[in-house]
């Protein structure tokens, strides 16, 4: 005998996603309250750590699909980044009227020395709130509503 499956009505499926809206909301106001935003800011992490994770250089539109910047904060913090010498832009082979952003060293480094104090920070509240089992569910919960949406 085997159980059957009660699909979500429209109302759960709203309610959890208002809560997990919600929750990415106060999350993202605390960590943006942080003082641990030095060498570099949020939105410049952001940039180098989606640069750095996916281990080859962007073009920008596509570097675009991996943060959460509005294009001209993107292109403008882009700029901030490479008179810092924290990223640079090449040509891209493929395309001669695009550019291909790429991480240089000295970015790697903001980038970790920024990562470890906001590793920390993620731990202090998550962990907080939930313990190891409930973290690996939320984590195996979300990727399942990943995989089930790709980009």
């Amino acid at each position: 005998m085997s159980a059957t499956v009660q699909q979500p009505s429209v109302r759960q499926a709203n309610a959890a996603w208002e809560s997990l809206m919600h929750t990415h909301a106060v999350m993202m106001n605390h960590f943006s309250a942080d003082h641990i935003w030095a060498p570099v800011s949020l939105n410049e992490y952001d940039i180098l750590y989606s640069l750095e994770k996916v281990g080859c250089s962007l073009r920008a539109t596509d570097l675009g699909k991996e943060v959460f910047l509005s294009q001209p904060t993107l292109s403008r913090t882009v700029d901030r980044l490479e008179e810092r010498g924290l990223l640079v832009r090449g040509p891209d082979p493929a395309d001669g009227r695009a550019s291909l952003l790429t991480i240089t060293e000295a970015g790697r480094a903001a980038r970790a020395e920024v990562g470890r104090k906001h590793a920390l920070a993620i731990h202090k509240r998550l962990s907080a709130a939930l313990d190891a089992d409930e973290l690996d569910t939320l984590s195996r919960l979300l990727n399942r509503i990943l995989e089930m949406n790709p980009r």
